[in-house]
């Protein structure tokens, strides 16, 4: 007799958030053991002493829909159907031309159905959002999953500044509507900050702002009005937030591509973190 072995039982719960018929969850998996080789045993081993957990997310429908990015289904169960929601002509080529300009696939299949659906297992990290009618801003690759009654689409910058000298490039990935989102976020959520600015203004030295509500303006300015002090300051151009909403910035995210792309020497003089220099 075979044991019906439940591997969610092995999982622990880090983070969830409940729908009218939809659910989403964060798993993380204990300590990988299932090394076959000394190398990969090695590595195991190091990720092991860095708390580095593999993570997989999870959707329940009991009747709802949920749109995913392109690959990111691992396997699911239930009485679910899948399709890719195209929307005719028109629908196919607004769904290409968002993709062309924000680098986002163009096609994000939607599941609905009752059963339950199990994301790709990642190392990397998530937040869970609850947009309540709005409309959010966020950077390119950061969206995960949705309900479905969220619309992905792409936000066009107002300011040529944010254009050319921010680093965004001309479109974003704009998520809209009622619903819960799920996104891919490259520091630990408990490393983000997140401001709500009430007509006030948010200045970052770098390139770390992931997501901004639509009331907020993106900009990218001189630190100082004078060029000269601009330039002997050493922070060149800041980009600038302003107005009423919510920002989230990640500044350690800095910190983790100094460490990969220049170890721990690059972290002995950081010499600040902007690139955008004039």
């Amino acid at each position: 007799m075979k044991a019906n072995i439940n591997f969610q039982n092995n999982l622990k719960k880090i983070s969830e958030m409940q729908g009218e018929n939809v659910s989403f969850e964060i798993l993380e998996y204990p300590a990988l053991n299932g090394s076959k080789d000394v190398e990969s045993a090695v590595m195991l081993s190091f990720m092991k002493d860095a708390n580095i957990k593999l993570k997989q997310a999870k959707v329940t429908l009991r009747g709802g829909s949920v749109k995913l990015e392109a690959g990111a289904l691992s396997f699911l169960k239930g009485n679910i159907e899948m399709d890719n929601n195209m929307g005719g002509i028109l629908g196919l080529g607004k769904k290409l031309l968002t993709s062309k300009v924000t680098g986002e696939t163009a096609f994000k299949p939607r599941y609905k159905g009752t059963g339950e659906i199990f994301l790709e297992p990642s190392f990397g990290h998530y937040a869970l959002i609850f947009l309540e009618n709005e409309e959010i801003v966020v950077d390119d690759g950061l969206f995960y999953a949705c309900e479905d009654s969220v619309e992905v689409g792409a936000y066009m910058q107002k300011n040529i500044s944010a254009t050319i000298m921010g680093n965004e490039g001309l479109f974003q990935t704009k998520l809209s509507g009622r619903g819960i989102v799920l996104l891919e976020i490259p520091v630990p959520e408990s490393e983000i900050v997140k401001y709500t600015l009430n007509n006030e203004t948010l200045k970052v030295d770098g390139n770390f702002a992931l997501l901004r509500s639509r009331g907020i303006e993106f900009t990218v300015e001189k630190s100082s009005k004078s060029l000269l002090s601009s330039a002997t300051s050493g922070e060149g151009l800041l980009n600038v937030f302003r107005g009423t909403g919510e920002v989230w910035i990640a500044p350690t995210q800095q910190v983790y591509n100094r460490l990969r792309f220049a170890g721990l020497m690059g972290m002995t003089n950081p010499g600040g973190s902007s690139n955008t220099k004039v």
